[in-house]
């Protein structure tokens, strides 16, 4: 739903929209009131270089966004000049995007987020963009998503559309894995000593079995020595080559993994599949990459491909039989956030009605988009946050 402009401000708008085209940045944020937190939390130095930009889209938080942010939050952020704008930088996009270019199809577009302390992916940390029905979405960070509710405000350097809800920096991938509820492959990397490879390692993809997953196969890892386990589980992580948002996702595709060997990407009735496993869970965005959540333990010595028919994934651990306690769970983090049910659901690429031989390009997330809770500190910054103290 449009939110509601004083006949002023749309009369502004349009007059700018339709007979300005040389309407600078700050006359453009001054257009309508729903902007005035913006362009008051924004520092003269930063909109100074944000008039200087062109081919840009900037995604302008609403009043009604910052009301969802905290006080403590949001006190921390005005007087961190650093961390605010990073904050501001995520939501530069790097090109001019008009709400009607955007289809249900997703693109991961690039952002002027750059600074090492917040992204480790070359050209700028993205935003997953899709348009529903003609509303036009992004996400970000945790799975999280800002409807714009103004669009196509046009200034020189590009075009402003303004959005409901600040959008989350995304996490370090082992904190996004304890936000996914994903403990017991976070618990895995840590008692491997992968932990910092997952987080560091520029532009990775990686596919996490969920914690039914792991359990499943229980009586087999508890047979596993600690170097057969890391075999295993760097075959879930891809570092070379482009990140692979589902967009990238291609049928028959295959993916270096960390541990040399290849996976096969199958897209078919059921959705996208890596090998065996399918993924339920696509496209949650990490500071250094993409995570997708599989059903299925993936494995390096038996790499069974799933048919174009397959609906969910098959096991491929001979044998095996379920734990009867999730694995690696013991002595995780308490995460700070967590992503909701119901966005984890709403990212299930089954839902995308995808057909062998073609790409499951466009998440379901945007299919039916969900508002995670108030944000705060730890939701809003993730793992970002230690710099405001």
């Amino acid at each position: 739903m449009f939110k509601q402009l004083s006949l002023l401000a749309l009369v502004g708008l349009a007059f700018a929209q339709q007979n300005d085209t040389t309407l600078d940045l700050a006359a453009a944020l001054n257009s309508t009131d729903e902007l005035s937190i913006l362009k008051g939390v924004i520092p003269a130095a930063v909109l100074q270089q944000l008039s200087g930009l062109t081919n840009i889209t900037i995604l302008a938080p609403s009043n009604a966004a910052f009301g969802e942010v905290d006080n403590e939050t949001l006190s921390s952020l005005t007087s961190n000049q650093g961390l605010l704008t990073a904050l501001l930088q995520y939501h530069v996009l790097n090109g001019t995007y008009l709400a009607s270019a955007i289809t249900n199809s997703s693109v991961f577009v690039p952002s002027s987020l750059t600074n090492p302390l917040f992204t480790n992916v070359t050209g700028g940390q993205v935003v997953e963009a899709n348009s529903n029905d003609g509303n036009v979405t992004f996400y970000s960070g945790l799975l999280s998503n800002s409807s714009v509710t103004t669009a196509d405000v046009n200034f020189t350097g590009g075009v402003i559309h303004i959005i409901d809800r600040l959008l989350v920096l995304p996490e370090n991938a082992a904190d996004t894995l304890s936000a996914a509820s994903l403990t017991s492959l976070r618990g895995a990397l840590n008692a491997t000593d992968l932990v910092s490879t997952v987080n560091d390692t520029p532009n990775i993809t990686v596919f996490a079995p969920s914690n039914e997953a792991i359990q499943d196969i229980g009586s087999a890892l508890a047979n596993l020595t600690t170097q057969q386990i890391t075999d295993i589980l760097t075959y879930h992580v891809v570092t070379t080559g482009d990140i692979g948002y589902s967009s990238k996702l291609k049928n028959g595709t295959t993916l270096k993994t960390a541990n040399g060997n290849d996976l096969t990407v199958t897209i078919g009735d059921g959705g996208i599949f890596v090998n065996n496993a399918r993924v339920v869970t696509s496209d949650i965005l990490i500071a250094n990459g993409v995570l997708h959540v599989i059903d299925e333990v993936l494995n390096p010595t038996n790499q069974t491909i799933a048919s174009d028919s397959s609906s969910e994934g098959e096991p491929v651990f001979e044998g095996a039989m379920p734990a009867s306690d999730v694995p690696f769970t013991s002595g995780q983090p308490t995460p700070t956030t967590t992503i909701s049910p119901e966005a984890t659901e709403a990212a299930d690429p089954t839902q995308t009605g995808a057909t062998g031989g073609s790409s499951s390009s466009s998440s379901s997330a945007a299919a039916a988009p969900m508002k995670t809770g108030a944000v705060g500190m730890g939701a809003l910054f993730g793992a970002a946050a230690v710099y405001l103290v």
